[in-house]
């Protein structure tokens, strides 16, 4: 009956805030900390951190069943996440329509549309490949980004700080 209040809350919380990022959850322990004018910021058990852009489309994922997000599936729009490191063997992961971008743990931002999905590397280390393949993914590192799109190769760039400070600022920061 917890996870049946909790839903509801969760439910209603986010249908008076109108406009803000649209979340559904499966039973994790994520608080809303801050609300602007752009994002809103979740704050969840096992210290990550995820932002969202107003009127972003996502899911968040306990999939090992702990109690604690482990995955985010995001259908528009973009996010910024902070994961501490995890335990040896597990992955913090945001699928989106184009691709998977995995880590253990750092701090990073995706953005999708129905065409593509852009990750980008605040600091630490993040596996970026195509949803729809096993192999042939890169490691992006501080300041990298990726642009997955149509079969395109993936190249990973240095970001300008233009693009950089375009996505952050839609995130709030």
């Amino acid at each position: 009956m917890t996870v049946l209040a909790r839903s509801i809350g969760a439910v209603l919380f986010y249908l008076f805030l109108g406009e803000l990022a649209a979340a559904q959850t499966s039973d994790v322990k994520c608080q809303p900390v801050n609300t602007s004018g752009m994002a809103q910021t979740l704050r969840c058990d096992g210290g990550i951190t995820i932002t969202a852009e107003n009127g972003a489309q996502y899911t968040l994922n306990d999939t090992n069943r702990d109690g604690r997000v482990d995955s985010v599936e995001l259908g528009s729009q973009a996010i910024l996440l902070e994961v501490p490191k995890v335990a040896k063997g597990k992955r913090f992961t945001v699928t989106t329509p184009q691709a998977i971008a995995a880590v253990r743990g750092t701090k990073w931002a995706v953005d999708t549309t129905a065409q593509k999905t852009s990750v980008f590397v605040v600091n630490g280390r993040v596996s970026v490949g195509r949803r729809s393949a096993t192999r042939g993914g890169v490691i992006l590192g501080p300041g990298e980004g990726v642009d997955v799109e149509g079969t395109a190769p993936l190249v990973v760039k240095r970001w300008a700080p233009a693009r950089v400070a375009a996505l952050m600022a839609r995130l709030g920061q």
